[in-house]
């Protein structure tokens, strides 16, 4: 599905205040073709997103300086910053897509779900799951979690939770989180569906971030119905001894 032509100056409006820019500096940075920065000393990290054409980037002065002249293509990519950083003790973090969605088609099961709201069923289907892909998912830093619940004759076994967190009262940041023994079953296209159906019914444009590397997240952002809009590439700073 395609984004409706003012959703991405909405997703820009959202990025510009999570990055400390004023509301419209991805628009002039649109019609100017310029690179935004702001300049953040006391920051821990370096930040560079790039979003339907504009592009910014937030650090500390040394770190926009050797960015110079960089292109966005290379500032996409990890490495690049990893290398502009080295010396201040850059490290981790990654690269990762950014896809955005303003509407989905909902998806139906034959069989009735049970769904669970709370805290308890999401931390235990964390602890089935390799910390690799309850780090990058985050469930305990989204709000608002869709838990589905498989019921075996009494035994009740959390499966896959879909869930997201309130940015700027804009975006919907989801995540998505599935039991290893239950993946490939569409369940984490389900869940996914559960919490962005939540989420838009309460006025929210969807976004979903995953790293550039896994395949499996990326097909079901796209098998949902999300589209393109950029890409997000950040590392953390560190003392260096």
């Amino acid at each position: 599905m395609s984004l409706d032509p003012g959703s991405a100056a909405i997703i820009q409006l959202a990025w510009a205040r999570r990055l400390g820019l004023d509301d419209g500096a991805f628009a002039r940075a649109l019609e100017t073709g310029e690179r935004i920065t702001r300049v953040d000393d006391s920051a821990h990290s370096v930040e560079f997103v790039r979003l339907f054409g504009s592009s910014a980037l937030v650090g500390p002065q040394w770190a926009l300086d050797a960015a110079a002249g960089i292109s966005d293509e290379e500032m996409a990519q990890h490495v690049t910053l990893l290398t502009i950083t080295r010396t201040h003790g850059g490290h981790g973090q990654g690269s990762a897509a950014l896809f955005f969605a303003d509407d989905l088609p909902l998806l139906q099961t034959a069989e009735e779900l049970t769904v669970s709201h709370g805290n308890p069923e999401a931390i235990e289907l964390e602890g089935l799951c390799p910390p690799d892909d309850v780090n990058e998912v985050g469930l305990s830093d989204l709000e608002n979690r869709y838990t589905i619940i498989h019921d075996d004759e009494g035994q009740r076994m959390p499966v896959a939770c879909g869930a997201y967190s309130e940015w700027e009262g804009i975006l919907a940041h989801m995540g998505v989180l599935v039991a290893p023994e239950w993946r490939r079953r569409g369940l984490g296209s389900l869940a996914a569906s559960v919490a962005a159906h939540e989420a838009l019914a309460s006025g929210l444009t969807l976004q979903w971030r995953t790293d550039v590397s896994n395949k499996g997240s990326l097909a079901t952002a796209r098998s949902l119905g999300f589209s393109t809009g950029g890409i997000h590439t950040s590392v953390l700073l560190g003392q260096v001894r």
